[in-house]
């Protein structure tokens, strides 16, 4: 297990590292000048390369790559050039947001899309089956920042259960962050959800076709004994597979949300910055989430070896 282990984290520093030069390399080559655009287009020439000295643009960009990945080792992401903060700082306060997000639209989409394949594989070409495969044909097609407006509309609008938009914050309470969040998280999680509930469906219907599972139900174990205690577990590499992919796309997917409800998210500062061309900020937001996605990958290969034994055999 620990050989296991160490190829994996081997190989997500390795990772970590490529991401670090690529989203450099990007931001170095994309147009614009951060010094002219915070002078404004008025400013003398002369006055955009005095503020570019005093913010480091002059220098080879090996120097600042290198002063990045230090600091990012160190914990200081440096200061924004719009902000004129701490870019740590503005993280952490937009991480309160994004993060509980994706966990509600992740935990929101795993209890739906268990639920429905497992019932629907239970059903299999019956009519419950059929439907909820039409269901989540439609979800699949549904935009989730169309959907997010559909919600605004009925919830907020014209029910007024929910606020259209915003985020009190934590201070006041659990309950008020949770029910302003629920929205966005539901928005979120109906295509996530969708496609992870086929993925169930065809990934149960295959171990249920198995020898063990004929076995099972000839001792007499019940229906749903056999679906809850054999299948489910030898059924879930692809599931888990396609739920670490999910959580990355969730986290990408709040930029679009976090605007639709006008929610202080690490998505809504990664849109700010880049109207503001304030590339520190989108350089160290984007490493930010390619690190939780290199993260979450390593986490479902270690879950790899927990659930199925035989992974963790074959790779050594």
């Amino acid at each position: 297990m620990s050989l296991f282990l160490f190829k994996r984290f081997i190989t997500l520093l390795a990772t970590l590292v490529g991401a670090s030069v690529v989203v450099f390399l990007v931001l170095e080559i994309l147009p614009g000048n951060a010094a002219q655009i915070l002078m404004g287009p008025d400013a003398t020439p002369d006055a955009v390369a005095a503020l570019a000295t005093k913010l480091g643009l002059d220098r080879p960009a090996s120097e600042r790559y290198w002063d990045w990945i230090t600091g990012l080792m160190s914990g200081d992401l440096g200061l924004s050039y719009a902000y004129s903060s701490p870019v740590s700082e503005l993280v952490l306060e937009r991480l309160t947001v994004t993060v509980p997000l994706a966990f509600m639209a992740m935990a929101l989409t795993t209890v739906l899309a268990l639920s429905a394949g497992i019932y629907a594989a239970a059903r299999h070409n019956k009519l419950g089956d059929v439907g909820l495969m039409g269901l989540t044909q439609v979800g699949i097609a549904i935009p989730n920042f169309w959907f997010a407006i559909l919600l605004i509309l009925l919830f907020s609008v014209h029910l007024k259960w929910f606020a259209a938009g915003g985020f009190p914050g934590w201070e006041e309470g659990v309950f008020e962050g949770v029910r302003a969040l629920l929205l966005p998280a539901i928005s979120l999680a109906v295509v996530q959800a969708a496609i992870l509930a086929r993925i169930t469906r065809s990934a149960v219907l295959e171990v249920l076709r198995e020898d063990f599972v004929r076995t099972a139900r000839a001792k007499g174990l019940s229906q749903r004994a056999t679906l809850w205690g054999h299948v489910l577990r030898n059924s879930l590499i692809p599931v888990i597979t396609v739920m670490g992919l999910q959580f990355a796309e969730l986290l990408a997917g709040t930029i679009v949300v976090e605007n639709v409800f006008y929610l202080p998210g690490l998505g809504r500062l990664i849109f700010q910055s880049i109207s503001n061309r304030d590339v520190i900020v989108v350089r160290n937001c984007v490493m930010l989430l390619a690190a939780m996605v290199v993260i979450v990958n390593f986490i479902v290969d270690v879950l790899y070896a927990v659930i199925d034994p035989r992974v963790k055999a074959s790779d050594i």
